[in-house]
């Protein structure tokens, strides 16, 4: 299926700030209100139904020049736009 990027943003943070970030998302999810997205000149705003499937995953990107890799994890939220459910696996997620 074509992916049409709605927003995207990138910044190096300080751990700290990126926690405030999560915080003011999981109240969001936890209040079962919309999630609006803003930076510059773009916005977006989405409503995550009560059940959205959720994904983490940890990767290495490895370059090609031999230099030093790069780490990282991701964490999203997705769900059908007609309100549908998504794919899910039986496997339970524990972080530590």
């Amino acid at each position: 299926m074509p992916e049409e990027v709605l927003f995207e943003t990138e910044r190096r943070m300080d751990r700290s700030d990126v926690a405030a970030y999560f915080r003011t998302v999981a109240e969001k999810l936890e209040s079962g209100g919309d999630l609006t997205l803003s930076a510059g000149d773009q916005s977006v705003t989405l409503a995550p139904p009560a059940q959205p499937t959720f994904e983490v995953k940890a990767e290495r990107e490895t370059p090609s020049s031999g230099g030093p890799g790069e780490l990282s994890v991701e964490f999203e939220l997705e769900w059908d736009e007609d309100g549908g459910q998504g794919g899910e696996t039986d496997a339970s997620l524990d972080i530590q």
